[in-house]
């Protein structure tokens, strides 16, 4: 989590337009400071499959991200992700999204997490991963994640850091089944925290114009629609925030519940 005092955990915008709203939200945590002294910037949106929005991030949230980014910042932007469906690989859904187009058109780097070099880590503290490999490429850089407000069937919610699991590679943690990090089914709720006491994004947003009102892969959108973007430097307090937008409350959230007071605090403006 970014600790500049001029950085806000967590605030909310209502949603007027991709580049309106996230700029506004962005100017009010304090994201140009952050910003401007990155060499560096990891955007890591949520592409589980080819499905659009809601399903995924959609692109114009990025290409309004990327805009903003290139105003307060000369930092390398990376587009990065490593998808979970089992019979596609990261470079048809990028370009299946939309993703590909961007990165020609911005000049920006495409990482697949899938496939890219890792790195081994170990602590002791944890229960699920006391060892894990993560790629090499997100542990060094401002690593934001981009989420899109939904439901999920095993974590209650996904939001910025479920979005984490992205980066979880195949080669270790798929173990059949439909979805490539099929080993974290196991015990999803652990699994999310404990991957976030490696690898927390340093700046969360959540795309919470519309929102998915009972399942991360469709179904029934909120109604009405959220109307809203998130946004902050601690993704516990964004996630308790994005939760609240779904009428659920962070407490029974068996991830956010772990984080809160390891890492972040789980704060909703308002409350």
């Amino acid at each position: 989590m970014i600790t500049d005092n001029r950085a806000k955990p967590c605030l909310v915008e209502d949603f007027t337009g991709y580049a309106a709203a996230l700029s506004n939200v962005l100017d009010a945590v304090g994201a140009p400071v952050v910003l401007k002294r990155r060499k560096r910037v990891i955007i890591k949106p949520n592409l589980v499959n080819t499905s659009p929005f809601p399903v995924t991030t959609h692109p114009d949230m990025v290409r309004a991200l990327v805009e903003y980014i290139r105003r307060h910042s000369k930092a390398r932007i990376v587009l990065a992700e490593g998808c979970g469906d089992a019979c596609r690989e990261t470079a048809e859904i990028f370009a299946c999204l939309g993703y590909t187009q961007l990165a020609a058109e911005y000049d920006l780097e495409l990482l697949d997490l899938n496939r890219a070099p890792l790195m081994r880590m170990t602590n002791p503290e944890c229960s699920f991963f006391p060892e894990i490999y993560l790629p090499r490429a997100v542990m060094s850089g401002l690593l934001i994640s981009v989420a899109v407000l939904k439901r999920h069937s095993l974590s209650q919610v996904t939001l910025s850091m479920k979005n984490m699991l992205g980066l979880a590679p195949p080669s270790h943690y798929q173990c059949g089944g439909s979805w490539k990090k099929s080993a974290l089914h196991a015990d999803m709720q652990r699994a999310i925290f404990e991957l976030n006491c490696y690898r927390a994004p340093d700046l969360a947003v959540i795309d919470a114009s519309v929102g998915l009102a009972d399942y991360h892969l469709g179904g029934p959108v909120c109604s009405p629609p959220v109307n809203k973007i998130v946004a902050g430097f601690d993704p516990v307090a964004v996630d308790a925030t994005g939760a609240a937008l779904l009428n659920m409350d962070w407490r029974i959230i068996g991830h956010i519940q772990m984080a809160h007071g390891r890492l972040g605090h789980a704060e909703v403006p308002g409350e």
